[in-house]
């Protein structure tokens, strides 16, 4: 193999000693009015070869050669193709025929390996079959096949981790699907097609061994009072810890209720009360220990300067109802945010109705109450999870929704890889 043969097919990652390049010249073609330019590589695929593979016999000789075209990866935008001369062989003895092959190409298909490794990683990054197809020179078909062909998802993981994540995702067909990964190395656990009970109790009872199930020792999940209900039949010895995201935001949105409720009874929109309600929100989203106190800001849209602290004192003041949600969500917020126990268990054991949206909250705490303080000793979160859920809404948005689950469950396991 010569030196310019060598880098010339090392370009296209073909390796095999037996290719030698015999001439390299452009074909041109016109579609749709459009010149299109394919740049075309001959070569000869020849090594001797004695024995018959069929009979064993010494009796072969050469029967001409067959021509192969296959698609080589593209370089620099270009279309390139191999036309690989095969040599063929006649056996005497038996009358058989047989061809030369390569480790390089695929037998009986057109396509080289560079190209399905070049289809694997531009899937990676949440690219269309389309636009996959477009770059590589090839079907949207072939894209599909190949990515079916190679993002196989295993049946189940050779060891189950014993931090683990639950959530849904809306995957094909408006449907609701179950997610799962682990909770400190992030990978991903397993993905089914519904969020039924019977299905997820099916999955991990019949793939994982009551020894490997006990070994469990955390889950993490939202609100959804269905996962804490199964979790102790298929993981006898996890603790259920509820994500301290989701714990925040209940006790937001009855925050927001409360607010909306107050500005509502405020009959001068231009007042400074309304304007503090309703366009500074945050500020009563935020941990007392962020609020500034001390130095006067511009406040936008009340046209005045005053501290953060006091914008908020006026509202407190004039509304009763609200200083008591807004007092109980403080107490939440900081009792998640230093990790105190003792003061969550005492605001949910304690807790006196004062019937606003806040009630329903607590009263979810209750019956949520040891998952709700696993919270705050636990280090775990849905966060792995929610990033990976992210990933999942941008290859739906980029590739316009899939039809065929399968499909998509493949392409979700080539995403976070």
């Amino acid at each position: 193999m010569s030196l310019s043969n060598d880098s010339i097919l090392k370009l296209f990652k073909i390796t095999d000693p037996n290719i030698q390049i015999t001439q390299i010249y452009e074909e041109r073609s016109v579609v749709k009015q459009l010149t299109r330019i394919t740049e075309v590589i001959e070569a000869e695929l020849t090594y001797p070869l004695s024995h018959c593979p069929n009979c064993g016999y010494p009796t072969l000789i050469k029967n001409g050669t067959h021509q192969v075209n296959a698609r080589l990866a593209p370089v620099n935008g270009g279309k390139y193709v191999l036309k690989l001369h095969k040599q063929r062989y006649l056996c005497k003895t038996c009358g058989t025929t047989c061809g030369a092959t390569s480790s390089n190409l695929f037998f009986n298909h057109t396509l080289t390996p560079a190209v399905h490794q070049a289809v694997m990683e531009l899937a990676k990054d949440s690219l269309t079959a389309t636009e996959i197809a477009k770059l590589l020179g090839i079907s949207d078909a072939s894209v599909s096949r190949i990515i079916n062909e190679h993002a196989q998802r295993p049946y189940r993981l050779k060891e189950l981790p014993t931090q683990l994540c639950f959530d849904e995702f809306r995957s094909a067909n408006h449907h609701m699907s179950f997610i799962c990964c682990a909770a400190l190395a992030h990978h991903l656990v397993t993905t089914l097609p519904g969020r039924l009970t019977t299905q997820i109790m099916d999955y991990f009872i019949n793939r994982y061994s009551l020894t490997e199930r006990q070994r469990v020792q955390s889950v993490v999940v939202d609100l959804n009072a269905q996962y804490c209900h199964f979790i102790k039949r298929i993981f006898p010895n996890a603790e259920i810890v509820i994500d301290r995201f989701h714990i925040i935001q209940l006790a937001g949105r009855a925050l927001d209720q409360a607010r909306i409720q107050a500005f509502q009874t405020i009959p001068d929109h231009r007042s400074r009360l309304y304007r503090i309600l309703k366009s500074h929100w945050r500020l009563f989203h935020q941990n007392q220990d962020t609020i500034n106190d001390v130095k006067s800001v511009y406040l936008r849209g009340i046209n005045e300067y005053m501290t953060q602290q006091n914008a908020i004192d006026l509202i407190l003041s004039a509304f009763p109802r609200f200083a008591a949600v807004y007092a109980i969500y403080q107490t939440i917020l900081t009792a998640i945010k230093q990790r105190n126990v003792g003061q969550l268990a005492t605001l949910i054991d304690h807790y006196q109705r004062n019937r606003t949206n806040m009630d329903t909250v607590m009263n979810t705490f209750r019956k949520n109450r040891q998952a709700i303080l696993n919270a705050c000793q636990c280090k775990n979160s849905n966060g792995p999870l929610e990033g990976i859920n992210r990933k999942i809404k941008t290859l739906k948005r980029n590739c316009y929704g899939f039809r065929n689950l399968n499909n998509f469950f493949n392409r979700i396991s080539l995403i976070h890889k």
